[in-house]
């Protein structure tokens, strides 16, 4: 029985041996590729071009929230009383009625 286990146990020494070093020449840097004093080098207009796309992205959010809390608003206020909620000079007139009307400049987008 002894010399089985340690049969097996050898085995399974030299696969996590054979294993590990798989993975380490699997984990090694490759020596060929692009290399030199410019590489990896961006220009200074990639930069600009992620901060304008973060701010459209975040600008976009805004718009949205923003507009989508006006509908839900609306709605929300059109089902309490009974009106339609298409009806646009109906509801702006019972929201002022209400006091409840948002008189703030509407996006243009």
């Amino acid at each position: 029985m002894s010399v089985l286990s340690s049969a097996i146990t050898s085995n399974v020494t030299v696969a996590m041996h054979n294993l590990s070093t798989d993975v380490l020449y699997l984990a090694q840097r490759s020596q060929d590729g692009p290399v030199g004093p410019e590489f990896g080098k961006s220009s200074p207009i990639g930069m600009l071009v992620l901060v304008l796309l973060a701010i459209a992205v975040l600008m976009a959010g805004w718009f949205f929230h923003r507009r989508y809390s006006r509908f839900r608003r609306r709605t929300l206020f059109a089902e309490e009383h009974g009106i339609d909620p298409f009806d646009q000079e109906t509801l702006d007139q019972a929201m002022k009625d209400a006091g409840l009307y948002d008189y703030r400049k509407k996006s243009k987008f």
